[in-house]
């Protein structure tokens, strides 16, 4: 099982960033997909969730508006795409599925948002 995320990287505020979050070895369609973040300090925040179908989809107030998370089940891919993004938005980034009680995690990709 892997879960192997990309697309962090440096970024002034205002900028984008699309994560990517590429999924192997388990049955992708069949599982909720997350994306959270660990900013400096803090403890783990989720940030966006995506249902298994795509049908309900939820997100954490300080993201509403900007943040916008999908999934490709033919390319067992879960994105997140990062609009307007602030110094509040700085941290590890974790892809993560879960159904029922399985669950994994992938190793996390940094976002800075800097001038």
């Amino acid at each position: 099982v892997q879960l192997v995320e990309s697309g962090g990287g440096l970024v002034q505020p205002g900028g984008s960033l699309r994560l990517s979050c590429a999924a192997s070895g388990f049955a992708f369609s069949n599982y909720d997909m997350r994306w959270y973040r660990q900013a400096p300090g803090k403890e783990l925040e989720l940030v966006a969730r995506i249902s298994s179908g795509g049908e309900s989809i939820n997100y954490v107030d300080s993201v509403k508006g900007r943040f916008t998370i999908s999934r490709d089940d033919f390319e067992n891919t879960v994105y997140l795409q990062m609009n307007s993004l602030n110094v509040e938005d700085t941290g590890v980034y974790f892809c993560h599925a879960r159904n029922g009680g399985s669950r994994y995690w992938g190793q996390g990709t940094q976002v800075t948002v800097s001038s």
